[in-house]
């Protein structure tokens, strides 16, 4: 294996450059992608390596259908076929749903699976869920080191080094430290994270994987800049300005999280593939950021501030039965499985107050960065304990009707028990509350292939949100009676294998979003479940060799999100969903021009959004140019520099509402080596 052609087989996936063929994330059965009647999008490692990204924000950039929010510059947060979410995150099919920012170092391949998907993942996934699928100890000797540097002082060392202890037991130990500043004034990011795999082969028939993650992110968080007159606030000169307090805003997060996966096979024939994980996170962040807009003389902007602790400990059983067996001429895969998991955590949220006693500071725009002192107090915010069991069973039958058809069904049932501890300024008295959510969530496709490489599919699946939300930070009274959002979505799509080397994908889907929430305007604290959203588009993809020296990843998607009933008062019907643009263009290529050199070039175009659905703010639409440069020294070293935004563009990034803008990197190099021995 060289340092340019990777080929990994694990976790269900086979990965070929920027090709994954077949995954179980999907069905939970290992099933090739052009079976399955969804659309699914597979960034592999040697895509993610080839174009130097660390972080979930970038390497989805190159999906189709996806958005990265700003997630107020302390998590990864995407807003996915007009669906935002900070939770429907996945490790190996488990849940990773705590707020924060992942990072790269021990990541096989991320997966992104479109459209609601309870049947698989549960509740939440609305408009799909990202799934990280861990490298793993595999038996093949490894010892990799990454040294990476670059602009804004960028320093990073990454290792992957496995070997076989035995014939029967593997080793494989991931680890990463990153200190770096950034182009935004005084934001830097210190993190590091370790984490030891092992497997065991028990028998011709059982295999055991063992694996425990220490992971640490401590960062500046950096909400943006804000707006004026509609329009983000003279951003082509405010690339790097930081408004706010940057001495007070940071974010942490320690993560510990231990997993044991068992396989078997029976002598029936049932596989067993059964999961346990355990995971604590200790996460805690505070802002001090711009609260409104510039004023119309240009002369003040309001400066606002507020920390939330949001620690969280999550239980996880999974376990999945697999069993195939013929009735007659039809061919079954038939899937059965349960899941149990516990959930405790705390929401304790302190609102900022100035020296002046007010929780706004006046500052001038053309000097926004304040080093005023604030003090922190619990009034009105989210001060909750909470502990959430859940119980689930599913069942989905993978029917094959000859060679030409196949037929997908199942359903899912959830119990979840949520309670919440209610205790602040304002109920000095700790108020219990209580809701039991018990939820069906169907899934059915159909698949037709007139011939092997040519697949043409339907599906229809729904999920739901339970009332509480996807973080648990309340659960009022007015919330307990508040049915839970409901996610409905139909596609029809097509999957063509061009070569075995090379897939191309098209998807046209209706998603609708019910039972969103509109504040009652005869009952203070309640709700009315009116409030509807609906998505419309379409999506192209490619991924893998066009030739035997050019590879691809990305295409093309047209997505009309709309408020369909009121959400609120501002964000009304007919608006547009925010951070949603209607058309958006993504390719990353790798031309391969002498056996040692390769180049990428990366090329993303959207159309202009709004910050946030009340669509008052507008943002310009992208255009950036990526570039990199590789050099295989030989079969040992590899050379590799990367340059995002190319010709320094000025653009706006992202946004959390209209007066937190992110603007986007200017013209950023960073310069790697990685060496194997």
């Amino acid at each position: 294996m060289t340092l340019d052609q990777l080929s990994v087989e694990g976790q269900g996936g086979t990965s070929v450059g920027y090709l994954t063929k077949r995954t179980r994330s999907a069905t939970k059965t290992d099933t090739p992608l052009i079976d399955t009647p969804q659309s699914v999008t597979v960034v592999t490692q040697a895509q993610i390596r080839d174009q130097g990204f660390q972080s979930i924000e970038e390497a989805v950039r190159y999906v189709p259908g996806i958005i990265p929010h700003q997630g107020e510059g302390n998590r990864d947060d995407l807003v996915i076929r007009g669906q935002r979410s900070n939770a429907d995150f996945y490790v190996n099919g488990v849940r990773d749903d705590v707020q924060y920012f992942r990072d790269l170092y021990n990541t096989q391949r991320i997966e992104v699976l479109k459209g609601p998907n309870a049947l698989v993942f549960g509740r939440g996934g609305g408009g799909g869920v990202i799934n990280r699928v861990l490298k793993e100890a595999d038996g093949i000797p490894i010892r990799e080191v990454l040294v990476q540097g670059g602009q804004y002082f960028n320093k990073r060392v990454a290792v992957d080094v496995g070997d076989r202890v035995s014939d029967s037991v593997f080793f494989r130990m991931n680890g990463v430290f990153e200190d770096t500043e950034t182009y935004r004034d005084f934001v830097d990011i210190r993190r590091y994270g370790f984490n030891p795999t092992m497997t065991f082969l028990l028998g011709p028939a059982t295999t055991l994987k063992l694996s425990y993650e220490y992971f640490h992110d401590e960062r500046t968080t950096d909400r943006g800049i804000p707006s004026q007159f509609g329009r983000p606030y003279n951003y082509r000169n405010n690339i790097g300005t930081y408004f706010g307090n940057p001495g007070l805003s940071y974010a942490k997060v320690n993560a510990n999280i231990a997993t044991a996966t068992l396989d078997h096979l029976f002598e029936s024939g049932v596989a067993l593939h059964s999961t346990l994980r355990f995971a604590d996170y200790q996460k805690f962040y505070q802002n001090v950021y711009p609260g409104g807009a510039v004023n119309a003389a240009g002369t003040s902007v309001n400066i606002t501030a507020y920390n939330n602790e949001t620690p969280r400990t999550n239980y996880f059983s999974q376990n999945d039965f697999t069993y195939k067996f013929d009735t007659g001429f039809l061919k079954h895969t038939l899937l059965a499985g349960f899941e149990l998991g516990y959930q405790e955590g705390r929401a304790f949220r302190e609102e900022g107050f100035f020296s002046n006693g007010t929780s706004t500071l006046a500052v001038n725009p053309l000097f926004p960065t304040t080093r005023a002192p604030v003090s922190f107090r619990n009034t009105t915010g989210a001060n909750t304990r909470y502990n959430l069991g859940l119980a689930a069973v599913y069942a989905q039958d993978q029917i094959e009707i000859g060679p030409h058809l196949q037929i997908i069904g199942g359903l899912r049932y959830d119990h979840f028990d949520f309670t919440a501890n209610n205790l602040n300024a304002v109920a000095p008295t700790p108020v219990r509350t209580n809701r039991i959510d018990d939820l069906l969530s169907p899934r059915a496709g159909v698949v037709v292939k007139p011939m092997d490489n040519l697949a043409f599919y339907g599906s229809y699946s729904l999920s739901y949100l339970p009332s509480s939300g996807d973080q648990f930070s309340s659960l009022a009274p007015g919330l307990a009676i508040a049915q839970p959002e409901r996610f409905e979505n139909a596609e029809i799509g097509i999957k063509y294998d061009v070569s075995p080397a090379l897939q191309l994908t098209g998807a046209l889907y209706n998603l609708d979003r019910f039972n969103q929430r509109i504040a009652d305007p005869n009952r203070a604290g309640f709700f009315l479940t009116t409030g509807q959203t609906n998505t419309q588009g379409a999506e192209i993809g490619a991924n893998g060799y066009v030739t035997d020296w050019w590879q691809v990843a990305g295409g093309y998607a047209f997505t009309d999100a709309r408020i369909v009933s009121n959400v609120s008062t501002t964000i009304v019907k007919g608006n547009t969903v925010g951070l949603v643009p209607f058309n958006a263009f993504t390719l990353w290529n790798k031309f391969d021009v002498t056996p040692e050199f390769s180049f990428g070039v990366g090329y993303i175009q959207t159309g202009h959004t709004f910050a946030s659905s009340d669509d008052t703010v507008r943002l310009p639409g992208i255009t950036r140019f990526d570039l990199g440069l590789f050099y295989r020294v030989n079969e040992f070293w590899r050379a590799q520099v990367n340059i995002e935004n190319l010709f320094d563009r000025r653009y706006i990034a992202t946004a959390d509402g209209n007066n937190n803008i992110s603007p986007g990197a200017p013209r950023l190099v960073r310069f790697q080596v990685i060496a194997r021995f």
